[in-house]
């Protein structure tokens, strides 16, 4: 059949669409509500808008990435690192593997390890997941509105004992491929840092296969499960956008080190403060 012909077969099943009193909050939701019908089935229109997603989504999935664009475009100091897994199949059949570096990349980063008693008081690590897209398109701006939040605020706030908490130590930033969450609970080990903040992609859903998700984890290290982490979901444009991530991350990270926790004990709670609260009156990003 014709691409004509089968413009026309769709313009003609439209024409019989009974419509859906709903369709009008689809204005404020990605989700498929209210899309009417065409006899007993859903009308073309839809169906086509449907296996488009479903074939962005699979895209996500299996896309690589493009780690020395990644790198052109974060411009900071950063390492590149791999886990065990060999490629992509094996890293969907293999979730474990995913979860721990390959024996080169500890070996790496033992190298850029800080001394015992001068930790870290965080290391990023990005990872690309479930949604490479997800961190090609995400990872970059929300990571320079990060550190240049963190350049103007420092994280202090006084105890029960007056003492100040601040982060002012950063580990180089790690760049991890074929990688799960998990994983950044070694590399935090390895580097001897206090914290881990991982950019993830998220498994893509069939409205947005470009969700980064981040996850934040006091005192990383081997074997830790997600009752240690608290996690950030859905950050892109038009999920959580980056400002807002950035709020709660600092509000998080402020939280753990005055507290020296994180997972279900920390309740991320910044609609509750008052984000002008965040002193800015000390640098603390130290490379």
């Amino acid at each position: 059949m014709s691409k004509k012909k089968n413009v026309d077969e769709i313009e003609k099943n439209e024409s019989h669409t009974v419509s859906n009193s709903w369709h009008v909050l689809r204005e404020y939701t990605a989700a498929r509500i209210g899309l009417g019908r065409a006899g007993i089935s859903v009308p073309t229109k839809h169906l086509l808008d449907f296996q488009l997603a479903h074939a962005q989504a699979q895209d996500a999935v299996h896309l690589p990435l493009d780690t020395q664009q990644l790198i052109r475009d974060i411009e900071l100091p950063l390492i590149t690192v791999h886990s065990q897994v060999t490629d992509r199949s094996h890293y969907l059949q293999r979730p474990d593997l995913g979860r721990r570096l390959n024996s080169e990349s500890v070996a790496e980063l033992k190298l850029h390890a800080a001394v015992e008693d001068d930790p870290y008081d965080l290391v990023i690590v990005i990872v690309d997941g479930l949604s490479s897209f997800a961190i090609q398109k995400n990872a970059a701006p929300l990571l320079q509105q990060l550190t240049q939040r963190l350049s103007e605020h420092a994280l202090l706030k006084t105890s029960e004992k007056n003492k100040a908490v601040s982060i002012c130590r950063l580990a180089p930033i790690v760049i991890v491929e074929q990688g799960r969450v998990a994983v950044g609970d070694e590399i935090g080990e390895l580097l001897n840092a206090k914290s881990v903040l991982v950019f993830i992609g998220e498994r893509p859903g069939l409205s947005s296969p470009d969700s980064l998700g981040l996850y934040l984890t006091w005192a990383p290290k081997v074997g830790l499960t997600d009752e240690s982490r608290n996690c950030i979901s859905n950050v892109r444009p038009e999920g959580l956008v980056y400002s807002e991530a950035v709020n709660k991350i600092l509000y998080l990270l402020n939280e753990a080190h005055q507290r020296q926790l994180t997972g279900v004990n920390l309740k991320e709670r910044t609609q509750e403060i008052d984000r002008g609260a965040l002193r800015s009156d000390k640098n603390f990003l130290v490379s």
